[in-house]
């Protein structure tokens, strides 16, 4: 792995650690009556002490593109992670898919209780909100709504919720999956939340019409990629490398590029789609420091889980 790359991403991951323990501390905000302690430690379960935090990551690196850096930035990034660690815990409910372990540890539901995991959701998703509103965010009531207003385009019903309801009427069809029905599939579910990421920075740094329509495809073509490297590795990686069950895909009839294509297929759109990404920051203006960036599209086809 790019060696600056690895320092970045880590550095990322822990300011954003130390923004999400600051934003579920115990005590209670103005307007708050009061945070109940096991419900906030399942909260805390749920979004502390795992994950890569790419979503932050992209958040950050992004921004940095207009010169834009600080705590305000890593308070989005918090945020859209918040939405990100929301949709893993309710994915993992019985209702779905039924998931007992995540990032090599016992699932919401089963270290807490399911009542609890939906509501830790539930929670999650609203105080993701909470913090993109909040002036402590940014000065300008006009970004602060910029970003509300993505994000929730991205996490709602024609982005990952939507995804997430295709992906089960998937599941339940007796017919043959086809490959764009599947991307599209994977657009929302997947990559709307990935390309919010990017998104997410260049408003954040007042990128113009150009710039965003650059990046913009950046995000998606990296979004695109991280789910078909996430379909292969549900074949190839074991568990423990994973910290998730493997192999429950082709058991559940999953809508995976994988089981459309073939597994050597799903390679080669994975690199098309890196080469794409990278591509699309080739369109930036020049002497952009895109270099991050791009070896971000690279670290999501070649991650291990």
């Amino acid at each position: 792995m790019d060696t600056e790359f690895e320092a970045r991403l880590a550095a990322v991951a822990d300011a954003t650690e130390r923004r999400l323990e600051a934003l579920l501390a115990p005590a209670p905000l103005p307007g708050e009556t009061l945070r109940p302690a096991r419900f906030l430690d399942a909260m805390r379960y749920a979004s502390l002490g795992g994950g890569k935090r790419l979503r932050p990551f992209l958040v950050v690196e992004t921004a940095r593109l207009f010169g834009v850096e600080g705590e305000a930035v890593v308070r989005v990034a918090a945020a859209v992670e918040m939405i990100h660690c929301y949709s893993l815990v309710h994915d993992d409910l019985p209702a779905l898919d039924n998931d007992d372990l995540r990032r090599g540890r016992p699932t919401v539901h089963k270290a807490f209780d399911e009542a609890t995991a939906i509501l830790v959701g539930d929670a999650l998703l609203t105080l993701a909100f909470d913090v993109l509103s909040d002036e402590a965010t940014h000065a300008d009531p006009a970004v602060r709504i910029a970003l509300v207003h993505a994000l929730a385009r991205a996490a709602g019903v024609g982005g990952m919720v939507g995804g997430q309801v295709l992906d089960l009427e998937a599941e339940a069809t007796t017919e043959p999956h086809t490959a764009e029905a599947v991307i599209r599939l994977q657009s929302m579910k997947t990559g709307a939340l990935l390309h919010h990421a990017v998104e997410a920075g260049a408003i954040l740094g007042r990128a113009d019409a150009e710039a965003r329509a650059a990046l913009s495809a950046y995000g998606h073509a990296l979004g695109a990629a991280f789910q078909v490297a996430d379909d292969i590795l549900d074949v190839v990686a074991d568990e423990a490398a994973l910290g998730k069950r493997a192999g429950k895909d082709a058991g559940r009839n999953k809508a995976t590029l994988v089981a459309v294509l073939g597994l050597e297929a799903a390679r080669e759109r994975c690199d098309k789609l890196v080469a794409e990404a990278i591509a699309a920051l080739g369109r930036l203006p020049a002497g952009s420091a895109t270099g991050v960036l791009a070896e971000a599209a690279r670290f999501v086809a070649r991650r291990n889980s």
